[in-house]
């Protein structure tokens, strides 16, 4: 009676331990067919912007200061030590203004020694001139006599010669006196070669000399200018806008002591980063923002060469400069390269560039949920860039960063 109870028994268990193993498998096989759970965005979290088809402005951004056009730099023309500050940087000066006094006691004992060596050759040259001049009028004396000695001997000879013809002299006395005058004009040719050579010297000789005068002039007008260099004055009028300088300091040649600036002449002067230098020309349209006041110009110059992966851009501006703007001001400047007409297109997303193709979220009609579409992009700008594809006018796209979303196509936004 109790065998047909147990196989019954053992029956039952067979199947709840079949039916267990059939629901483990169809909930296994049901979770695995369910799709991953969607991922939630804040919507306040995020920053979107709708697809808008018009005119779109090309630009580049760059930060940099404003810089004044005309800078007159007063270098130090000498050694010396700072003994007097007249004024200090932010006052408007004039031509000729006095701003530092430096001393250098060496420079004034170089200058009376350059004074004393030209004194010198001064007098060395009034005594060459007097020195030739003299042997000049001696030279003359000398062939005044041997003109005359020759006069002499010429008449002498025609008397001997009239003597010998009536025999009253030796014709040997006759032969003597031509003799002489002979000699005499010979020597007379002489003296006046010995003339002729002083007269062509003399020049060469006081040449020289003033060459020399004129050389130790000029070393003591230099020295004296150094001297007078010690008194620092303004070379143009201006606003001080650098005097870097303490009383006592010794300062070397060259060294910076002032800076004037023309007040009302600034330019900016941006950096701008190499990659979006490309299209950059000299004559683009600038706006430069000085926190203040917005300033219009235009590029003027590029750097030739990349420093530190920027590139210098000079902007002149057209109009008179705002009372905010000053020298060394910090500014953001933006260069319109373009202007591009009834294109598609959305303020810039934070990754991407020209002619990349990068993934976006696009909002769903009622804005609950966001769905990643594969989007063209075409030229950028400093705030916008345009679509090429994947997009269309009115759609609102999502523009902060969802690199966290990568692994999903849909997220849903949560007011």
């Amino acid at each position: 009676m109790d065998k047909p109870r147990q196989s019954t028994r053992k029956n039952r268990q067979r199947v709840y331990i079949a039916a267990g193993i059939g629901a483990a498998v169809v909930i296994t096989v049901a979770m695995l067919a369910l799709e991953p759970a969607v991922p939630t965005v804040e919507g306040a979290a995020i920053w979107t912007d709708s697809v808008r088809r018009g005119p779109m402005v090309r630009s580049v951004r760059g930060v940099g200061t404003l810089t004044p056009e005309h800078i007159r730099i007063i270098p130090a023309q000498a050694a010396g030590r700072v003994e007097q500050i007249h004024l200090r940087p932010g006052v408007t000066v004039e031509a000729g203004t006095p701003l530092v006094r430096l001393s250098n006691p060496e420079l004034e004992l170089q200058l009376m020694e350059s004074e004393r060596q030209l004194r010198t050759a001064e007098s060395e040259l009034l005594n060459l001139r007097s020195s030739l001049q003299t042997q000049i009028l001696n030279q003359e004396g000398v062939i005044a006599t041997v003109q005359s000695q020759y006069n002499e001997a010429i008449r002498q000879a025609k008397t001997n010669e009239e003597l010998t013809a009536r025999g009253l002299i030796a014709p040997n006395e006759a032969s003597r006196g031509k003799d002489q005058v002979v000699e005499l004009e010979t020597r007379l040719d002489i003296e006046k070669k010995r003339l002729a050579l002083l007269h062509s010297t003399v020049e060469t000789q006081i040449g020289a000399q003033q060459s020399q005068v004129r050389q130790l002039g000029a070393i003591v007008a230099h020295r004296r200018g150094l001297i007078d260099a010690m008194d620092v004055r303004a070379a143009s009028g201006g606003m001080l806008s650098r005097l870097d300088l303490e009383a006592g300091q010794w300062v070397n040649p060259g060294t910076e002591l002032a800076r004037i600036v023309e007040p009302g002449r600034l330019k900016a002067v941006l950096r701008i980063s190499d990659t979006q230098m490309r299209d950059v020309v000299i004559g683009q349209r600038a706006f430069i923002d000085t926190r203040n006041d917005t300033i219009e110009g235009t590029v003027v110059r590029i750097d030739p060469a990349s420093q530190g992966g920027t590139i210098g851009v000079d902007v002149a501006f057209d109009s008179d400069m705002p009372a905010s703007a000053r020298p060394d001001m910090s500014v953001d400047g933006v260069v319109e390269i373009d202007r591009l007409q009834n294109v598609l297109h959305v303020s810039r997303p934070n990754h991407g560039s020209t002619g990349q193709t990068i993934g976006l979220w696009v909002l769903s009609k009622d804005g609950r949920e966001a769905e990643r579409v594969q989007v063209r992009l075409g030229q950028t700008s400093v705030n916008f860039v345009e679509i090429v594809s994947g997009l269309n006018q009115g759609d609102v796209v999502i523009l902060s960063d969802m690199q966290q979303y990568d692994s999903s196509d849909r997220v849903r936004i949560r007011n």
